[in-house]
């Protein structure tokens, strides 16, 4: 990953986003291969027509971390409205397990920032969440603080 500032005609900016979000009720769709192929081949394409440029992107069984590079224009609220918003279209057409469901995510969604330090950190995370990597005990104590406030999201949102 390049920490390159991007410049458009009126801003220069380095603008990285580490998103966390989840399927609805939990569920554990990303276990099939191909949905989870495609879900990823998805979010991909999307980020391409708008944009943004994918850092990493790795899904669990159920749920997705996407760190995604993005131009000030766009919000992290917007970006993850077109996400979810045309992938659950997408894949409930394709897949009849998917379209039995009201919606594919959950409102809610976990987003922080990163600068040029701790981007390639995040990176890493994100492509091995076993934290097996991580370069010291603070590091896990911050992504432990990260996890818990997005668990503590999912039950307000639950609400």
């Amino acid at each position: 990953m390049k920490n390159e500032y991007r410049h458009t005609h009126t801003t220069v900016s380095l603008i990285n986003y580490h998103f966390v979000f989840c399927p609805r009720y939990r569920r554990k769709i990303f276990v099939d291969t191909t949905t989870d192929n495609r879900f990823q081949e998805l979010v991909r394409e999307i980020c391409q027509e708008n944009d943004w440029q994918v850092i990493a992107l790795e899904t669990d069984k159920d749920h997705c971390h996407l760190f995604v590079n993005a131009l000030p224009t766009d919000s992290p609220s917007s970006i993850m409205k077109t996400i979810k918003g045309k992938s659950s279209r997408i894949l409930r057409d394709e897949f009849t397990v998917l379209s039995r469901m009201p919606s594919v995510w959950t409102r809610s969604f976990f987003v922080s920032t990163a600068g040029n330090v701790s981007s390639e950190t995040i990176k890493r995370y994100v492509e091995s969440p076993q934290n097996e990597d991580l370069p010291n005990s603070s590091t896990k104590t911050i992504f432990r603080t990260i996890f818990w406030l997005f668990t503590l999201v999912l039950e307000l949102a639950a609400r």
